[in-house]
């Protein structure tokens, strides 16, 4: 893993939500260079440090990364997983930040919805707040893929069968995540898996885990570029369940 440049300055907007707690973007990108620059831009215009991984984009996504000032990239030389660059993600951000604000490079999620976010913090808590993305169901004017749809109540049901919170949107990829506790929270997977592990292991820590409606937005069918692969994915995920179910009813008690 390399680092292009330095972290920017860590200077909050003046509509600051949270006064008394630094957040910073985390973006991890694999092969999204049609998206991944407007996403960063957009992310950095609300005025908060903004930490791109390349997970070994193999497009031109580090092209387009270099004409972005003031953003931080951090690059894999070998893809390793979307949980992986986001840990590798939590580590920089954890040096100027107290939470970490995921996005999703696609362009699906519209960074406008981290203050919905940001206002579901309770005081005096450390939660992870998840941006449960809505419409999701609407199909025709959405262009939602079916993988998205049926993965979303596979993983919601199998979360809630591993001891995780109940939520409607396990899924999602848009959520603010308290640094350091995230890190410390021993999650495994380090592919798409890290997402639904992460959440169960911090329910099992007593980390608050609460849900906050978010826009999605999916582009013309087929436009959206996915690296889901139905049948490899299925399988990583029925492993990674099977392990927590597994710690559930056997090693925990």
């Amino acid at each position: 893993m390399t680092q292009d440049r330095p972290p920017p300055e860590t200077t909050a907007p003046q509509t600051l939500r949270c006064p008394d707690s630094r957040f910073a973007f985390v973006i991890p990108v694999y092969n999204h260079g049609a998206t991944v620059a407007q996403v960063a831009r957009q992310a950095q215009a609300l005025g908060y440090p903004v930490f791109v991984v390349d997970d070994g984009s193999t497009d031109r996504t580090p092209q387009y990364l270099l004409e972005i000032k003031d953003v931080t990239v951090l690059r894999h030389a070998k893809n390793e997983g979307k949980g992986a660059a986001l840990m590798t993600g939590f580590m920089a951000a954890s040096h100027v930040a107290d939470y970490a604000v995921t996005l999703d490079a696609d362009g699906q999620h519209d960074p406008q919805d981290v203050w919905k976010l940001i206002d579901a913090i309770p005081a005096k808590k450390r939660p992870i707040i998840v941006g449960a993305r809505q419409g999701m169901h609407n199909t025709v004017t959405d262009h939602v893929p079916w993988t998205s749809r049926f993965g979303r109540k596979f993983s919601n049901f199998w979360v809630r069968a591993s001891g995780g919170p109940k939520l409607s949107d396990t899924q999602s990829g848009m959520r603010i995540y308290p640094l350091p506790e995230a890190m410390g929270l021993n999650t495994k997977a380090r592919r798409f898996q890290f997402e639904v592990e992460i959440l169960v292991k911090a329910k099992r820590r007593s980390i608050p885990i609460i849900e906050a409606p978010i826009s999605v937005v999916y582009g013309a069918e087929g436009s959206r570029v996915s690296h889901f692969r139905p049948f490899v994915d299925f399988f990583r995920n029925a492993k990674t369940f099977t392990r927590l179910i597994f710690t559930r009813i056997f090693i925990r008690r």
